[in-house]
């Protein structure tokens, strides 16, 4: 019988590093000989792909509900398409982002509220909820000066101000406060060694309630 899959998504203010980190957590859990793929939102279908360019693109005028809206159709289809299949046959699932984004970027940033942009994404996920969720901290002056590093045009969301993010950050700050069951918050500060080891150490439960298949 499949063993059942788990669902460890990736949280965090862009420039905290959360595909370096999902790249790597993907590495070494395949290295352990557990079945595991990667995936990012929006995105990691066809339908959420063109919903992720959309929502990118600095032309476009989105109202903050019409924004949460569209995060939670791609998704409902990344949900239903992927996700759900992958955990049925036993998958590990690395996610970049999930419904903690929407609650903090636009339940938080947007000022929608918590609780409305929850309502939303339940019925876009249902009863899903993550094994595991790895908040990637870190000051948001610090994850926008990486983004300007990088030399790449900013996308829509980029674009926003200081107090946007400064809303974001709070609101991860108090969800993964109210959840500490499930979220693992690292120091996105640190050196990319040590944040990949304090990623490992906040799966090695588990890890080890399912068993090692590598056996080590």
């Amino acid at each position: 019988m499949a063993r059942p899959g788990r669902l460890i998504t990736i949280e965090g203010l862009d420039g905290a590093g959360k595909t370096t980190v999902a790249a790597a957590l993907e590495q070494e859990l395949g290295r352990r000989g557990l079945p595991v793929a990667r995936l990012r939102e929006p995105g990691g279908v066809a339908l959420g792909e063109r919903i992720r360019a959309l929502l990118a693109d600095p032309a476009q005028e989105v109202d903050a509900r019409a924004e949460a809206l569209l995060f939670a159709a791609a998704r409902a289809q990344l949900v239903a398409e992927r996700l759900l299949p992958l955990l049925e046959d036993g998958a590990w699932v690395l996610l970049d982002r999930f419904v903690d984004s929407s609650l903090a970027y636009q339940g938080g940033g947007r000022g929608l509220g918590v609780e409305a942009v929850a309502a939303v994404n339940r019925l876009a996920v249902g009863d899903l909820v993550p094994d595991r969720t790895l908040l990637l901290a870190l000051p948001p002056e610090v994850g926008r000066a990486r983004l300007a590093a990088r030399g790449a045009a900013p996308d829509r969301m980029e674009l926003e101000d200081e107090g946007f993010f400064g809303r974001i950050a709070d609101a991860y700050d108090a969800l993964a406060a109210a959840e500490p069951g499930r979220f693992r918050v690292l120091d996105a500060t640190a050196a990319p060694a040590v944040v990949l080891a304090e990623a490992l150490a906040a799966v090695e439960d588990l890890l080890a309630a399912e068993g090692d298949p590598s056996g080590t």
